[in-house]
């Protein structure tokens, strides 16, 4: 396979790469920005979107139409995975500024064309992961933003932006809830590769930043930070007393999970991706 729905396969003894770069040209092409400059980043630092801010777009179908096609593009662009997630908030009523953060997005995408993701042929088959909220950051709900990503090896397999279903009363609390999602990805990717007959070397490491969170996981006693969590998040404690994973710190400035939750300085943003 070289190209399958927009999809992009090289492969050599090195390994695959996978990336979307016709797609991208494709969108540039209809949107006439072929000469427009690029963005060193996909998202300005602090920009506040609101459903009743700005104009109403004339056509919103335009707008719509670009989220869609964005939204495909994440198969390959986990960089994209918070900006496409914040715009497509506004799909059913997109105004002006909602269409102008969407096109500094897709000049972005153009200095960024042939950025995808590469596969080492000899990558080692452990697991990790990283985990990471953005508390309270729903300006609408005031519910936590939550981002992860799971490793085999140095192979990025999966990764998502969500929005927390409840509202969160700590960053202790939103970071132990995406720690619950994390930990359900990591046993089915696990599951996953056993039935592939492939032995993962157990406990799988959960990296996150939040020490509270760690102790959470590790103390079975509830307290005044755990009381308003719902009893299926103590699902990571009984994953961890299985043996199957273990929660590890990581420092803010390495936690990768922070690219899927927050709009970041190009510099910050180039160093993640």
């Amino acid at each position: 396979m070289r190209y399958f729905l927009g999809l992009e396969v090289v492969r050599n003894d090195s390994g695959i790469l996978l990336n979307q770069r016709k797609y991208i040209l494709d969108i540039i092409k209809d949107l006439k920005m072929k000469n427009c400059s690029e963005a060193n980043y996909p998202m300005c630092r602090g920009l506040k979107l609101s459903t009743e801010t700005g104009l109403l777009l004339e056509q919103p179908e335009a707008y719509r139409r670009l989220i869609g096609r964005l939204l495909y593009l994440n198969l390959t662009r986990p960089d994209i995975s918070y900006c496409v997630q914040h715009l497509s908030q506004f799909i059913c009523q997109p105004r002006q500024p909602h269409m102008q953060a969407a096109l500094h997005f897709v000049r972005y995408l153009k200095g960024t064309v042939n950025i995808g993701l590469f596969y080492p042929s000899d990558s080692v088959l452990d697991v990790k992961a990283y985990s990471d909220p953005d508390w309270g950051q729903c300006a609408f709900t005031s519910k936590s933003l939550s981002g992860y990503c799971v490793f085999i090896g140095s192979s990025l397999m999966s990764w998502k932006t969500k929005k927390q279903r409840t509202v969160s009363k700590s960053t202790a609390e939103a970071e132990y809830r995406i720690m619950s999602y994390t930990t359900s990805e990591i046993v089915w990717i696990v599951n996953l590769l056993k039935d592939l007959k492939v032995e993962v070397p157990l406990p799988v490491p959960l990296y996150c930043d939040n020490r509270a969170a760690e102790h959470i996981a590790h103390n079975p006693v509830f307290h005044e930070r755990t009381k308003h969590l719902d009893i299926d998040c103590h699902y990571v404690r009984d994953k961890l007393q299985e043996g199957l994973l273990m929660p590890q710190h990581v420092h803010t400035s390495e936690q990768l999970a922070d690219l899927m939750t927050k709009a970041l300085r190009a510099q910050r943003h180039k160093f993640l991706c």
